[in-house]
């Protein structure tokens, strides 16, 4: 059953201080980039340019053709912020919800609940942390008179994670149909905690993967290297002659694409 759950009002601000102070929920399916990850960003694609550009073509004027790396390789950094601010945001927001269970069972409401599991968020992982944040935003709707539904389903949705997004589904179901909220919200709380918690683990087995992939990744450069260091002018007949750079030009794209093949690989969607 899907349930729609919409609300307007987004980004919160009471009407009293609209005119002084605004906060926007964050979208997690996208990532600013501050100054220093900029620089930081794009000297790793002029430096990924450079090294196919030398070991492909023996000239720096490759460069230039070679330009949109660069672009590629802001484009694949936000993808892996993106993804990792994803998963940071769910292994928290698994003990948030862990942490409203406890708090139905000692008897607070589910409002206030949530409202106490982001004193422990500040606790655990800091007053910056993505949950203490959300769970901010979700107290200033809540001073709104915003249902707190409506809420959870907002932060599913912009989260982009399935298991945060069923959630707020279960949730809204529960509190409409007025069953045993209660003991819903913590079987519910429960089961989305155990899925996130076997995510992690697959990430972290998955991660010895990445490693060894960047590894394998340099074995070329490292082969030609040495090659050229050991054996002067055995790749000479290659370049700067029209059938050795699209010799090289076809190599490079076998290159590329072994890369996206082996990124593909170890991309499990769980």
């Amino acid at each position: 059953m899907q349930i729609s759950l919409k609300w307007q009002g987004f980004p919160w601000y009471s009407r009293k201080g609209a005119q002084q102070e605004k906060e926007h929920a964050p979208d997690y399916g996208r990532y600013p980039f501050c100054r220093k990850e900029i620089l930081l960003y794009g000297a790793k694609g002029i430096g990924a340019a450079a090294l196919l550009s030398w070991f492909f073509y023996h000239s720096f004027w490759a460069m230039l053709p070679l330009s949109p790396v660069v672009l590629f390789s802001f484009r694949e950094a936000e993808k892996d912020l993106i993804r990792r601010q994803r998963q940071e945001l769910a292994d928290q927001f698994k003990d948030a919800i862990l942490s409203v269970a406890a708090g139905l069972q000692a008897g607070y409401s589910i409002e206030n609940a949530f409202l106490e599991a982001g004193k422990d968020m500040e606790r655990l992982y800091g007053t910056d942390s993505l949950m203490a944040k959300e769970i901010r935003y979700l107290k200033k709707g809540l001073q709104n008179h915003v249902p707190l539904e409506i809420l959870l389903a907002d932060l599913g949705r912009r989260s982009g994670e399935a298991d945060m997004e069923d959630f707020a589904q279960i949730f809204a179901i529960a509190k409409r149909s007025g069953g045993n909220l209660n003991a819903i919200i913590r079987r519910s709380a429960a089961i989305t905690g155990e899925k996130i918690e076997v995510k992690r683990e697959i990430r972290t087995l998955l991660s010895s993967r990445r490693y060894e992939q960047r590894i394998m990744n340099m074995v070329p450069f490292l082969i030609m290297a040495y090659l050229q260091l050991t054996s002067r002018g055995f790749f000479d007949c290659l370049y700067f002659n029209t059938a050795g750079i699209l010799i090289m030009t076809g190599c490079l794209a076998v290159y590329l694409a072994a890369l996206q093949i082996a990124k593909k690989m170890i991309e499990i969607e769980v």
